[in-house]
């Protein structure tokens, strides 16, 4: 599992190169942030958190439980998703403006074709 990154992931960069694309500017994995975001549009006051499906236990076909030691994965896959959902709370307490962006989503939708964008960029707006 040491090969598996946390930060710079293809989603990420699918997501990042498509608002740099267009024109959107930003900053990656801002540390004063609560959860240290994947990507800030401080101007806009908005965080785009790109979710893993496994590691966030998303709850689609990608999330699956592994077989062995279930009980201790089930553990951590829920610690991982308590604290998402406890960092977004923080964050709009904040004012900022939080998009999730999950990994089979950007595989169904963008794999294929981009029509999808207009939604994202009006998410963003």
């Amino acid at each position: 599992m040491r090969s598996i990154k946390s930060k710079n992931t293809k989603p990420e960069l699918v997501i990042r190169k498509l608002l740099f694309s267009k024109g959107y500017r930003f900053k990656i994995h801002d540390k004063k942030l609560p959860g240290k975001p994947d990507i800030v549009m401080p101007k806009r006051k908005v965080v785009v958190n790109v979710h893993g499906c496994y590691w966030h236990y998303h709850g689609c076909s990608r999330s699956n439980v592994p077989k062995t030691q279930t009980e201790y994965w089930v553990e951590k896959l829920e610690n991982n998703k308590r604290r998402d959902f406890q960092n977004k709370r923080k964050l709009k307490k904040l004012g900022w403006k939080v998009i999730d962006v999950w990994e089979c989503t950007l595989k169904k939708k963008f794999g294929k074709n981009f029509q999808q964008v207009g939604a994202f960029n009006s998410s963003i707006v």
